[in-house]
C-alpha cells in the first residue's frame, strides 16, 4: 500500500482554510461530546482533528487536541496516558503562546496526580494554572484552581495553608457569583476546620449545602453529605450523620451507576456500530460457507442464555427499587420528623435569648440604681459605722452584676458571638495589674501571691488583653476562693517561637483544697463545682472556668489542670501570642479634669430616661463631671425637645412607655443626621446590635456602666470631636 504525505506547503489557501474549518468543528463535536461524558466518541473526533492538524502543523491546534485527549484519558480512568497527552500538549502550548489553554492544561495535570497520589507535583501544576488564569482575569477557573490546591495541601497535612486557600477561593467565587465553587469550597473548609471549630465547620457545611441543594449540584451534594456526616458524628448528632450518610451512599451509587450506564452505552454502540461494518464487509464471504451452521446454533444457545441471565437482572433490579422505594420512604419520613424537630430546637433558641434580654434588663435597671446610689453614699462622707454597711451592699450588687455577666458571656460564647479585639499592651505589666486587683482578696484569706516572669519573653504583645485579663482574674481568684491561709504562684513562661509568634504558658498554682479526679472531668463545664457543700461554703456561680475554657479556645489556645485533693491545683493554659515593637500608650483617666469650665457650660446634653432613681443618679454622674443636662421621661418628649433645642449628646433609654428609645432615634434621625445619640441601656445580647445601628445610634453605653468607659466616651463626643 502506498502512503501519500500531505504538508500545509502543498496546499492553497482555500484547502488550509478547509481543513482549519474541519478541525474547529472535530473540536467542537469533542468538546460536546465530554460534556455528554461520551468520552469514546471525543476520542473519535479528536483522532480525525489530530490528522488535519497535523497536515497543517497548526501547534495552537495540536495543543487543544493533545490536552482534551489528555483530559478524556483522565476520564476513562487512565493516568499514564493522560500525562503523556498532556505533557505534549503544554509543551505545543507553550510555544504558541497559548497561555489560556496553557492554564487549562496545567490543572488538569494538577488533577492527574492528585488522582495518582502525587501531591507535590499536583501543587505545582495548581499554582501555575492559578497563575495564568489570574493573568488573564479568567476568575471562575482561577477561583477553581485555589480550591483544588487548596484540597491537595489538606491532603499532605498542611492545614493552615489549606485553610487560608480555601478562604481565598471563597472570597473570589462570593465576589464573582460564582455559586457552584462557593458550594464546594465552604464544603472543604468545613472538613479543614472539623477538628478545631467544630460549630465554624458545621456553619460552612450547611451554608455549602444549602447552595448546593438549592441549585442540585449533585457532585458537590455527594462529597457534602459525607462531610455533614463526619461532622454531626463528632458533634454526637448520630441521627444526623446516619442520614447524610445514607444520602451520601445514594447519590454517589446514582452517580456511579450514571456514569457507567454512559461508558456501556457507549462502548456498545461503537461494538454495534464495528460490528455491522465488518459483516458488511464479509457478508459474500459469509453466504458462501454455509458450513458454519454449528457456529449459527451455538450463537443461539448463547442468545438464549443471555436473555435468561438480562430476565434475571431485570428481577432482581425490580426487586432492588421496590426496597430502595420503601427504604427512601422511611427516610423521608424521618427526615420530616427532624425538620420539626429543627425547627422546634430554634425557636427554643429564639426563645432563650428573648428570655435572656428582658431578664437581663429587668435585673440590670435597679442594679444601675443599687451600684450607682451605693457609690455616691460611699463618696460623700457616710458616718463611720455606715461605711461598712455601705461596703457590703456595694459587694452584693459587684456580685450580682458579675452573675449576670456571666451568664451573658457563656451565652455570647455559646452563639459565638464574642470577637477578638487586638492591642498593643505590656504582659508583665498586664499580669501585674490583675495580681494587684485581686491582692486585698488574697490578703483576707491569709495568702500570698508570688508572680514569676520568663525573662526570655518580651513585654510587649498585640492580643485582646481584655480577654487575657478575664481568664487570669477567674483562675487567680478562683485559686483565693479555695485556699486558706496559703501561697499562689502565677508563672508566665516561653515555650516557643516562630517569626515573632510567641506560644506562652501560663501557670495559676495554688495550695489550697484542691479538685478529686471525679470532679476534675466536669470542671470546664457550666454551672460545674466539686458539690452542693463546697458551693454553699465558698460561693460563687460555677461558670468562671466555663468561661475560661470557651476564652481560651477563642484565642486558639489550650487548657488542662493538675490537682490532688488537699494539696493543691494547677492550671496550665498555653496562648499564641504576636510579639510587637510597638510603644504600649496610656490610658488617659479624669478626662473632664483640665477642661476649662467655661467651655463645659455650653455643653447642652438631654437625658432620656423614665426611671426616677436612674435619672437622679444620671444627673449626679454628670454633674460630678462639671456638665449640665436636661431630662424627660418618654420618647414622643426627647424628640420634641431635640427639635427645639440645641443640644450636643443624647443618651436615649431603650425601654420607656409610649415610642421606644429606638422609635425616637429613628424620628430625630429624620431632621438630624449628625447629631450624637447614645444608646443608655440594661440590654446588652448582641442580638439587638443590629438593631440599634439601623436605628442609627452613635455608640452603645451599658448600664450599670463603668464610670471611666461612661467618661471616656462622653469626652470623644464632646471634647475631641468639637476639636
Amino acid at each position: 500500500m502506498l502512503s501519500i504525505t500531505v504538508h500545509s506547503q502543498d496546499l492553497n489557501e482555500q484547502e488550509i482554510e478547509s481543513l482549519q474549518v474541519s478541525i474547529d468543528n472535530y473540536l467542537k463535536q469533542a468538546q460536546t461530546s465530554i460534556n455528554e461524558h461520551k468520552y469514546f466518541k471525543a476520542q473519535q473526533n479528536l483522532e480525525f482533528a489530530l490528522k488535519n492538524a497535523s497536515v497543517l502543523d497548526n501547534k495552537k491546534s495540536l495543543g487543544l487536541i493533545y490536552s482534551k485527549m489528555g483530559k478524556t484519558n483522565y476520564a476513562l480512568e487512565a493516568p499514564e496516558d493522560a500525562v503523556k497527552m498532556l505533557i505534549k500538549a503544554s509543551e505545543l502550548q507553550r510555544f504558541a503562546k497559548d497561555y489560556i489553554n496553557l492554564a487549562e492544561t496545567y490543572k488538569t495535570l494538577g488533577d492527574v496526580y492528585t488522582y495518582t497520589k502525587e501531591y507535590s507535583k499536583a501543587l505545582d501544576y495548581y499554582k501555575s494554572a492559578e497563575t495564568y488564569f489570574s493573568q488573564e482575569d479568567l476568575h471562575k477557573y482561577e477561583t477553581e484552581a485555589i480550591l483544588k490546591k487548596g484540597k491537595v495541601l489538606l491532603a499532605i497535612g498542611d492545614k493552615k495553608k489549606a485553610i487560608k486557600a480555601f478562604e481565598h477561593a471563597n472570597d473570589l467565587a462570593n465576589k464573582h457569583q460564582l455559586k457552584k465553587i462557593s458550594s464546594a469550597t465552604l464544603f472543604s473548609l468545613a472538613k479543614a476546620q472539623e477538628n478545631d471549630n467544630l460549630d465554624l465547620a458545621l456553619k460552612n457545611a450547611n451554608t455549602a449545602f444549602s447552595i448546593a441543594k438549592e441549585n442540585n449540584y449533585s457532585n458537590i451534594l455527594s462529597d457534602g453529605y459525607l462531610i455533614l456526616s463526619n461532622l454531626y458524628e463528632k458533634s454526637n448528632n448520630l441521627k444526623l450523620a446516619n442520614l447524610y450518610l445514607k444520602a451520601h451512599m445514594k447519590v454517589s451509587d446514582s452517580l456511579l451507576q450514571e456514569k457507567r450506564s454512559y461508558l456501556a452505552a457507549e462502548k456498545a454502540q461503537l461494538l454495534t456500530a464495528n460490528r455491522t461494518e465488518f459483516q458488511d464487509s464479509k457478508e459474500a464471504d459469509l453466504e458462501a460457507e454455509s458450513d458454519f451452521s454449528t457456529f449459527d446454533q451455538l450463537t443461539t444457545i448463547l442468545s438464549i442464555a443471555l436473555i435468561t441471565i438480562l430476565s434475571l437482572l431485570t428481577l432482581s433490579l425490580y426487586k432492588n427499587n421496590n426496597i430502595r422505594l420503601k427504604s427512601n420512604n422511611i427516610l423521608h419520613k424521618k427526615n420530616s420528623e427532624l425538620i420539626v424537630a429543627m425547627e422546634k430546637a430554634e425557636l427554643a433558641s429564639r426563645t432563650k435569648a428573648n428570655f435572656l434580654s428582658t431578664v437581663t434588663h429587668e435585673l440590670r435597671t435597679p442594679l444601675y440604681a443599687v451600684t450607682g446610689l451605693t457609690n455616691m453614699l460611699l463618696d460623700e462622707d457616710p458616718k463611720p459605722e455606715q461605711v461598712q454597711h455601705l461596703k457590703s451592699l456595694k459587694f452584693s450588687g459587684d456580685y450580682l452584676l458579675t452573675f449576670i455577666n456571666d451568664i451573658l458571656q457563656i451565652n455570647k460564647i455559646e452563639a459565638n458571638k464574642v470577637d477578638i479585639e487586638a492591642e498593643v499592651f505590656n504582659l508583665k505589666k498586664k499580669i501585674s495589674n490583675v495580681i494587684s486587683a485581686l491582692n486585698n482578696s488574697a490578703l483576707d484569706n491569709n495568702i500570698k501571691i508570688h508572680f514569676e516572669y520568663d525573662e526570655r519573653l518580651p513585654l510587649n504583645y498585640n492580643s485582646d488583653q481584655l480577654k487575657i485579663s478575664q481568664i487570669l482574674i477567674n483562675l487567680i481568684g478562683n485559686s483565693i476562693k479555695f485556699t486558706k491561709d496559703g501561697d499562689i504562684w502565677v508563672r508566665a513562661k516561653k515555650i516557643d517561637e516562630n517569626n515573632g509568634l510567641y506560644n506562652i504558658l501560663f501557670e495559676v498554682e495554688d495550695n489550697g483544697i484542691g479538685i478529686s479526679k471525679e470532679k476534675q472531668e466536669h470542671m470546664f463545664e457550666s454551672f460545674s463545682q466539686g458539690s452542693i457543700q463546697i458551693n454553699r461554703k465558698y460561693g460563687g456561680t460555677g461558670l468562671g472556668l466555663s468561661i475560661v475554657k470557651g476564652l481560651i479556645d477563642i484565642l486558639k489556645g489550650k487548657i488542662y489542670l493538675k490537682s490532688e485533693l488537699g494539696k493543691g491545683s494547677t492550671f496550665y493554659f498555653e496562648l499564641p501570642m504576636q510579639y510587637t515593637e510597638q510603644v504600649v500608650k496610656e490610658k488617659e483617666v479624669n478626662y473632664f479634669k483640665d477642661v476649662e469650665e467655661v467651655k463645659l457650660d455650653n455643653v447642652k446634653i438631654l437625658v432620656v430616661e423614665d426611671n426616677k432613681i436612674n435619672q437622679m443618679i444620671t444627673k449626679k454622674i454628670l454633674n460630678k463631671m462639671k456638665l449640665n443636662c436636661d431630662v424627660v421621661d418618654n420618647g414622643e418628649a426627647a424628640v420634641d425637645k431635640v427639635q427645639n433645642g440645641n443640644y450636643d449628646v443624647v443618651l436615649m433609654d431603650i425601654h420607656m412607655p409610649g415610642i421606644s428609645g429606638i422609635e425616637a432615634t429613628k424620628l430625630i434621625r429624620a431632621f438630624d443626621k449628625d447629631l450624637t445619640i447614645f444608646a443608655l441601656t440594661a440590654v446588652t445580647i448582641e442580638d439587638k446590635m443590629q438593631e440599634f445601628d439601623e436605628a442609627g445610634f452613635t455608640d452603645i453605653i451599658s448600664k450599670p456602666f463603668k464610670q471611666e468607659d461612661f467618661e471616656k466616651k462622653l469626652y470623644e463626643a464632646l471634647i475631641v470631636k468639637q476639636n
